[in-house]
C-alpha cells in the first residue's frame, strides 16, 4: 500500500512543479480579434502578404543586382551616369519596364513590411488606422508619381 501511494505521488508530481490538478497557465494572444473580421479572411490576407514578401524579395534581388551589374559594371561605372545616360536608357521600353517593376515592387514590398510593423507596435486601433492610411497614401502617391516620370520622361527638356 505504501508503494502505491509513493507511485501515485510520483506520477502526479512533475519536474516543472506543476501537478495534474494545476496545469501550465494559458497564454492569451496580445490583442483580441476584431468581431468584424472573419478568421479566414484575415489569416488568408496575412498569408498572401507573407507570400508576396518572399516572392517580391526574390524578384527584387534579381532586378536590383541585374540593374547594378548592367549599369555600373558593364556600362563603364558610376561616372558615366548623367541626364543623357538616363535619357538613353528610358528611350527603350525594356528599361522603362525594368525600372517600373523595381519601383512598384520596392514600394509595395516596403509598404507591406511597414504595415506589419504598424500592426505589431501600434496599440490603439485609431493610431493603427491613421498610420496605415498615411503609409498607403504615401505609397500610392510615390508609385503614381514614379510611373508618371518613367513614362512621360522627355530627354529634350531645355
Amino acid at each position: 500500500m505504501a508503494t502505491t501511494d509513493s507511485a501515485s505521488v510520483e506520477l502526479t508530481g512533475s519536474s516543472a512543479g506543476h501537478s495534474v490538478d494545476n496545469p501550465a497557465p494559458v497564454i492569451e494572444p496580445p490583442r483580441a480579434r476584431s468581431p468584424r473580421t472573419p478568421r479566414s479572411a484575415r489569416s488568408n490576407f496575412e498569408m498572401q502578404g507573407w507570400l508576396f514578401m518572399r516572392l517580391s524579395g526574390i524578384l527584387l534581388t534579381v532586378l536590383v543586382i541585374g540593374h547594378l551589374v548592367l549599369q555600373l559594371v558593364l556600362d563603364g561605372g558610376v561616372q558615366k551616369i548623367n541626364f543623357a545616360f538616363v535619357a538613353g536608357r528610358w528611350a527603350s521600353p525594356f528599361w522603362q519596364v525594368w525600372d517600373l517593376l523595381m519601383l512598384w515592387l520596392a514600394m509595395l514590398h516596403g509598404a507591406n513590411g511597414l504595415r506589419t510593423v504598424i500592426n505589431d507596435y501600434a496599440e490603439r486601433d485609431g493610431t493603427r488606422f491613421w498610420l496605415k492610411t498615411l503609409l498607403w497614401t504615401a505609397t500610392v502617391f510615390t508609385i503614381l508619381l514614379g510611373t508618371l516620370v518613367i513614362f512621360t520622361f522627355d530627354p529634350n527638356i531645355r
